[in-house]
Order: structure tokens, then sequence, then C-alpha cells
């Protein structure tokens, strides 16, 4: 680290867990984020302030003035831009030296085979069970730790996806498919500060498992009620059907 890198990441520098060894790792991590709007707003921003070296951006859709309600890494002079790129340019006035890709296009399997082994981490931070399951799917395959959140209303989600852990369930062994017509939030509303608080866990999350300290949530769904400011845990178990990560 150069100089100007011990003074920019010093407060975690400071963090005998962490230290220079740790940041190391962080400014060594490939990390994508699959989806650029509530949840990866705030997700991308701390992962891009941390110094995760390399970000993949992957998102098809463009910001519109009802996302600016939550969705932190937009603004109304980017309105109608592709998400990847209003994120891209919010990341970089943070931290100028970490290297962003964008994928303007919703990503197919064979690409996201192609991409997945290159990273160290994924975020699942989608809206849709279809994304949800072929993210899972292909990070179960390749084996990199996928860290999935979810937000609604005043409810909020996240869990850490370790199929690299021997016997760690994965997001099939939680939800199968007929949980595809799930309610959206475009239909039944979200609170803006409920979508900022998972994406920053899942960011969170992303930086303990890059840097390989404390306890992650692989295993473990942590569930938050924000109208009474409540969390809650629940064990999962692997499946013994699931048609992912049984076999």
């Amino acid at each position: 680290m150069n100089n100007e890198q011990l003074d920019r990441y010093s407060r975690h520098l400071t963090l005998p867990v962490i230290g220079k060894s740790g940041q190391q790792r962080l400014l060594d991590s490939h990390v994508l984020i699959v989806g650029l709007g509530g949840l990866g707003s705030p997700a991308a921003m701390y992962l891009a302030a941390a110094g995760v070296g390399k970000l993949t951006f992957a998102d098809f859709d463009t910001v519109e003035l009802s996302n600016l309600q939550r969705q932190v890494a937009h603004t109304t002079d980017r309105v109608g831009e592709l998400k990847t790129h209003s994120a891209r340019i919010a990341a970089h006035a943070i931290n100028p030296d970490i290297d962003i890709n964008v994928i303007d296009y919703a990503l197919e399997k064979a690409e996201l085979d192609e991409l997945v082994p290159t990273c160290t981490a994924v975020l699942d931070c989608s809206d849709n069970f279809p994304t949800r399951f072929a993210v899972n799917e292909t990070c179960v395959q390749h084996k990199v730790p996928l860290i999935t959140g979810a937000a609604i209303r005043f409810d909020g989600q996240v869990s850490v996806i370790r199929s690299d852990v021997p016997d760690s369930p994965c997001y099939r062994c939680l939800y199968t498919e007929g949980d595809e017509t799930a309610e959206t939030c475009a239909q039944t509303g979200i609170l803006g500060p409920v979508v900022g608080l998972i994406g920053c866990i899942q960011a969170l999350e992303t930086i303990k498992v890059l840097c390989d300290i404390g306890d992650d949530l692989s295993g473990r769904l942590l569930l938050f009620d924000g109208l009474n400011l409540e969390f809650n845990e629940i064990r999962l178990k692997k499946s013994s059907d699931c048609p992912v990560c049984a076999n």
C-alpha cells in the first residue's frame, strides 16, 4: 500500500482483526454485485469505500424518479441513466482508485458461469426469485461465497451462502420454485432506511468473508422487523432433497 492508501484506510488498519493484511485482502478481492437498487446502492458504496480492489456492477435497469426514495447511489440529475453507470460515478467519487466494471444487461447462466469463478464473493441484491435462484446455483457450483439480501415494506433478511463449507445450506434449501409469485416493492412499498440497512449488513458480511474474520451468517437467516425494531435469527439446515446442493 502507498501512503495515500495508508491514510485512506487508516481506520481499518487500526482494527487488530483487519490490519494491513486484511486491508490487502480487500484490495486484492473481486466482488460482483447483482442489482444496483435499494440493496446494491449502499452495499456498493461501502465496499468501494472499504477498498475492495475490483467491483463488477450488474444491472440492466435505468434510474427512475421513484428509485431515489431509497436507492442512494443515484441522484436526480442521473434519472434515465443506467444504474450501473450511475453507481460507478457515485462509487468512484468516494474512491477513485478501485477498478469498477459494469454489465448493463441481464446475465445469462453461461455468462454467470464465466464471471462468478473470477470473483472472491458475490452479492445478490436483486429483486426477483429467478435471478436469485440463478446466482445461487452458480455460486454453489463454483464454491464462491454468496451474500444474499431482500427487503419489502418494513422487513428485511440477510444470509450468507458458503458452499465452500461442508453441509452449509444454500438459497434453494430455503426457497422453492413456488415462491416466485412473491410480492414486489412496487406492489406493496418499501421504507427506504430498511432496504438501506439490509444493504449495509450485506456489505458488512462481505467484508467479514473477504477478510476471514468474525462469524458470518452462513447457516443462519437474519430477519429484521423495522416497524418494531427487532432482529431475529433462524438456523438453517441443508436440505437433503435440494435440487442445487444436495449432491
